[in-house]
């Protein structure tokens, strides 16, 4: 399960940022806003557009993915690592510069996961505290005491 969420979670970001840095391309030949019919054909006239779209639906569906079977307070903080990757990748591309606030940043974006990943872990041992991912078993414990007790 952990490949799982390993790959799962590398998918999600890969196309997180192919649409954020395809968006950075598109904007830039989007400029200046019109709200014109020559506008959009000259937005959707760019590939980089497309490449947004096609980031966004993998990342919709790799989302959904994870969700199945991930819980959700991991997830959603891991959900954000694009943070972390299309920072380092603007340095390449646009030749923006990164400084120590945004590096302690990415810093405390991967701590905070690793912190999740780790407490999700020690919940699901036994005698570890409930976690959110245990929250519907709980909740389908109670209804079935709740049954059993003609309630």
């Amino acid at each position: 399960m952990k490949r799982f969420y390993l790959i799962g979670f590398l998918v999600l970001m890969g196309f997180d940022t192919l649409a954020q840095i395809s968006f950075k391309y598109a904007g830039a030949q989007a400029l200046p806003l019109e709200f014109s019919t020559s506008w959009l054909l000259r937005v959707f006239s760019q590939p980089w557009i497309y490449g947004a779209f096609v980031g966004y639906v993998g990342a919709f569906f790799a989302w959904m993915t994870l969700l199945k079977h991930a819980p959700i307070g991991p997830a959603f903080a891991a959900s954000h690592l694009e943070i972390v990757s299309v920072l380092l990748l603007s340095v390449w591309l646009f030749d923006e510069r990164i400084g120590v606030p945004q590096v302690m940043g990415g810093l405390f974006i991967v701590a905070g996961i690793v912190c999740l990943a780790l407490s999700e872990t020690e919940d699901d041992a036994p005698g570890g505290n409930p976690g959110a991912g245990s929250a519907s078993a709980n909740a389908a414990a109670l209804a079935g005491d709740n049954a059993s007790h003609g309630r």
